[in-house]
């Protein structure tokens, strides 16, 4: 769906909701006003709509589901809760994370219902994040992009009725206010200035990932990112230009290391992705900061205690230090590398480093070449005695000794961001002093993970709460508006 319109008359400019962001949690507002016979706009600044579900993974989480009924999987709403709360060590917002593992299950079988493509390997416990404590993990054959062709039917039907106006291609600019109240928007559409008002106005314009200054702003830390380029915090700046409170700052957690891009230091690249996480791969190498300093032991299990001490690295930059005899025995240092393609990019690809010894590789990798010389004289002892003092590491394959040696640049990464407008429970959204902007609501990234899921990463706590909010809210205002 390329720009394209609805057959909407174009002196027509109220509508009962209007919907800012056609992503995740956008979509499934609409579908559900519009369904409920509220007069909906959906505006979206891509010339398609779908958002970070073109390249998201598309996790949800749900308890008590049929799917997981027929594989025999005991689960309840409560333990999901409970799982949330305490992986995050209650700093998710209890009322939200309540309300999304309640809306969860009706959620996951209003995808079913429409066809949704599940992995069959679904529902499973993923071990990316910290894991639950039951397998309560969704997502389809094709990540984020199965939920959007899952959704895309219903819109672009909606909209070939008229049922919908779809507004792609254009960026809203500023919110408009008539006594404290949001009346509509300002947006830029074809080259043009056009001014909508509505009964209600929803946000859902994802988060800032791709905003530098934000993420500066906001989190306080250097950014390398993997979110979608429309990821620049639309709906946070104007939100807040008009006085609301942003909340969830200094919860920021990375995901635990990627290589930057070569061209881009601003942009992860995935295709070139490290296999980090111990239980995916036990690990040969170790984790030094540019001191040539250990930080973690490489083969803790816990993902969570990882991206933990990574915060604490300086500009959350580290690198994976290994010899050659790991690059032909360790599988998989990074993801679909062989062991030749490893020897021919040392050296040629951006990040990563070869050298005949150890200060050498320092030199070049650009760590302290005294510091990382001491690291890995102090790792070969832990490996021969097969005690590792310092941070009790227990899988030493080998020391690390033989010449080229090796060394890869990572960095902690943005895919989705942790503060963002604060709502009270009815998403409606709020200023500083706890009260309502009458006409304005929020939902999906926008109001930031840290509301789902606090300090932490729950598995399919963000994707599975922007549908389900987006379909709550959708209904509730269609209603409002006496529908």
């Amino acid at each position: 769906m390329n720009a394209a319109d609805s057959h909407l008359a174009p002196d027509h400019r109220r509508f009962d909701v209007l919907i800012v962001g056609a992503g995740t949690a956008g979509l499934p507002c609409a579908i559900a006003a519009v369904d409920l016979g509220a007069t909906v706009l959906l505006v979206e600044k891509a010339d398609d709509i779908g958002g970070t579900l073109h390249l998201s993974g598309g996790h949800m989480s749900a308890a008590g589901t049929r799917r997981q009924r027929e594989r025999g999987i005991d689960d309840c709403v409560d333990d999901h809760y409970a799982d949330v709360m305490r992986i995050s060590e209650h700093t998710a917002r209890a009322d939200i994370a309540r309300l999304a593992v309640e809306l969860a299950p009706d959620m996951v079988e209003w995808l079913s219902d429409l066809g949704f493509p599940f992995d069959p390997t679904t529902p499973r416990v993923v071990y990316g994040h910290e894991p639950y404590g039951v397998a309560r993990t969704y997502y389809g054959v094709a990540e984020g992009r199965s939920i959007l062709a899952t959704m895309r039917p219903l819109i672009e039907e909606r909209v070939r009725t008229g049922a919908l106006a779809l507004w792609c291609g254009t960026e809203v600019t500023s919110l408009r206010q008539v006594d404290g109240r949001v009346t509509g928007a300002v947006m830029r559409r074809g080259g043009a200035s056009v001014e909508v008002t509505a009964r209600n106005v929803v946000l859902a314009t994802g988060g800032y990932g791709a905003a530098p200054d934000l993420f500066a702003e906001l989190d306080g830390a250097p950014l390398v990112s993997a979110a979608a380029l429309t990821s620049t915090g639309d709906g946070l700046r104007m939100a807040r230009a008009i006085g609301a409170h942003i909340a969830g700052v200094g919860t920021y957690l990375p995901t635990f290391g990627g290589m930057p891009a070569p061209d881009n230091p601003q942009r992860v690249q995935w295709v070139d992705r490290p296999l980090l996480v111990a239980s995916e791969r036990p690990p040969w190498e170790i984790y030094v900061d540019r001191h040539g300093a250990r930080f973690v032991a490489e083969d803790e299990e816990s993902i969570d205690i990882k991206e933990r001490a990574l915060t604490n690295v300086d500009d959350m930059t580290f690198y994976t230090v290994f010899d050659d005899r790991a690059v032909d025995e360790s599988r998989n240092i990074v993801v679909g590398w062989s062991a030749s393609d490893m020897r021919a990019r040392a050296g040629t690809r951006a990040g990563v480093f070869v050298a005949d010894s150890v200060e050498e590789l320092a030199e070049r990798a650009g760590i302290d070449p005294v510091g990382l010389r001491r690291t890995v004289d102090a790792y070969n002892t832990a490996a021969q005695t097969g005690s590792d003092r310092e941070f009790g590491r227990t899988v030493m394959p080998a020391p690390i000794n033989t010449a080229p040696y090796y060394a890869m640049r990572n960095h902690g990464i943005t895919l989705i961001t942790f503060a963002g407008i604060d709502v009270d429970a009815e998403l409606r959204v709020r200023r500083g002093d706890g009260s309502i902007i009458d006409g304005l609501y929020g939902i999906g990234e926008l109001l930031g993970s840290a509301a789902y899921m606090g300090n932490s990463f729950c598995s399919g706590m963000l994707v599975g709460p922007c549908l389900s909010f987006g379909r709550m809210l959708g209904a509730r205002l269609a209603k409002d508006a006496g529908r």
